[in-house]
């Protein structure tokens, strides 16, 4: 076959890159060819995506893919879920789009709670219940009335697929994660949106991952013939793509600013068990469902990067990880997703409160600070890990961790220990992989999930490694008092 060249753009809520892809029938050799930081910024009293920034360093790295390949095939955008821009009746975004970490919608979750009820809400989506869904995002918004003068609600990588193609939809992957979406029925859920006063004129026609979404609009070098093909445009959804499961019972861990710990199933799984558990259900490719838990996951370590930096010490992730390895393992534990956690800033200090109100040591260094972070995420992946397996009745036969968390093997072997499986690390471009050969299949060069996954073991093999669980049980010991924990904290913030 002819070489193919396809492009992966995707975006972080920390920093994107532009990613060639080159398939020579067997194997996708990877090049990053631009990245580029990714903070919102604070404009217009909110925190907000730089939407013409991110689209200029789009173009400087579709630029340079097209350079280095001559030809480009396609080219898919896959990027974080939850947040979205307007358009007005011309395609023009009406402002910048707000980020999940803006307070607005602080308090939302539990009006919405008391307006329809807890099962309303879960059973009309199957999503898990979280503060920054882009549903309760929507009630801020029709607080303000800027809904009513837009045309079209986009998400994320859907705006960059309008700016690509002029295509003006939604990908079914990041269209899940909205909590407006009936993951049942497979269509928006209308009569929730109307129940919380959000006007529903501006929902996107849905389509699959792997839809031809056109040519390639823009003029650029070596794109002449390229198409717009919508990947699993969640950037999880990707990953999972990209991920080389073992079996249908291994767990998946993306791990990254979030860390999404979930299984495939066949069909959603939208019950009173799954409810209580707060499990979503998401979209994935090809028929796939991704039942599993969204969590914070190394936004507490690099939150708390930036802010030693500020404070003038300014430390690598590899520093930091061999500095927690100095420390001992489960000293003090915290619960990530507590609110508290959430927004932007000092969260070393806040960290050291949340242990000194739970009646733990205080990690007053930093190596204790880096070590609690690591076993408070280990602790919370085997209880996400527990839960699916209660609500499937199927437990884990192992733990794939991708993404660029799978490059910490602190956390790594944390993880066995707690879950007391095997866990399989990499690969890090699991991402992009997803992203890439779901762009090869609907160019007809890769067969279906299951070939694409072949094409991962066979290219990123040498990278991907086993960690066996060490019997250590300290950290393990420690599951009972993080459970309670995170009880305590949902009783106290209402969810």
């Amino acid at each position: 076959m002819t070489a193919r060249n396809v492009v992966a753009v995707d975006l972080g809520a920390e920093s994107g890159r532009v990613v060639l892809g080159r398939f020579d029938g067997s194997r996708v050799a990877l090049e990053e060819v631009h990245r580029f930081p990714t903070p919102p910024r604070q404009h217009a009293g909110r925190l907000r995506w730089d939407l013409g920034g991110l689209w200029s360093q789009i173009q400087q790295g579709l630029a340079a893919a097209g350079a280095a390949a001559g030809r480009v095939d396609a080219v898919g955008v896959d990027a974080w879920g939850v947040d979205y821009g307007l358009l007005d009746r011309d395609g023009r975004p009406l402002g910048d789009p707000v980020s999940y970490r803006d307070p607005r919608t602080r308090g939302l979750l539990e009006e919405a709670i008391g307006r329809v009820g807890r099962e309303r809400l879960y059973l009309a989506s199957g999503i898990q219940l979280i503060e920054i869904n882009t549903i309760f995002q929507l009630m801020a918004e029709a607080r303000e009335g800027s809904l009513e003068r837009a045309d079209r609600l986009l998400l994320i990588p859907d705006l960059f697929h309008h700016r690509l193609s002029g295509a003006a939809v939604a990908e079914y992957t990041v269209a899940s994660t909205t909590g407006a979406y009936d993951m049942a029925s497979g269509r928006w859920a209308v009569g929730l949106l109307e129940e919380l006063g959000v006007p529903t004129h501006l929902l996107p026609e849905v389509v699959d991952a792997g839809t031809d979404l056109g040519p390639v609009r823009p003029e650029l070098p070596g794109f002449a013939a390229a198409k717009v093909i919508a990947p699993p445009s969640h950037d999880t959804a990707s990953a999972v793509v990209g991920a080389p499961l073992s079996g249908p019972d291994a767990a998946y861990i993306s791990s990254g600013t979030w860390s999404l710990v979930g299984v495939e199933t066949r069909e959603p799984v939208i019950d009173e068990t799954a409810m209580a558990a707060n499990l979503t259900n998401e979209g994935g490719a090809f028929g796939t469902i991704r039942l599993l838990r969204n969590s914070s996951g190394l936004w507490l370590l690099q939150e708390s990067r930036r802010q030693w930096a500020r404070e003038g010490r300014d430390y690598s992730y590899d520093e930091l990880v061999r500095l927690a390895g100095s420390a001992p393992p489960g000293v003090s534990v915290v619960n990530g997703d507590h609110p508290e956690f959430a927004a932007p800033g000092d969260v070393p200090a806040r960290i050291r409160a949340y242990c000194a109100r739970t009646g733990q040591p205080v990690p007053e260094d930093e190596a204790a600070l880096v070590r609690c972070v690591l076993d408070s995420l280990a602790l919370g992946y085997r209880r996400t890990v527990d839960d699916l397996a209660a609500v499937t009745g199927r437990p884990a036969t192992a733990v794939h961790i991708v993404g660029g968390g799978s490059r910490n093997e602190l956390l790594n072997q944390a993880v066995a220990d707690v879950t007391g499986l095997p866990v399989v690390a990499g690969p890090v471009e699991a991402t992009a992989l997803g992203n890439l050969l779901v762009q090869l299949i609907a160019l007809g060069d890769v067969q279906d999930l299951s070939q694409a996954r072949e094409v991962v073991r066979e290219g990123a093999g040498p990278e991907i490694r086993r960690v066996e669980p060490s019997g250590a049980d300290r950290l393990a010991q420690r599951y009972g008092r993080y459970r309670e924990l995170v009880a305590a904290d949902q009783v106290e913030v209402g969810v």
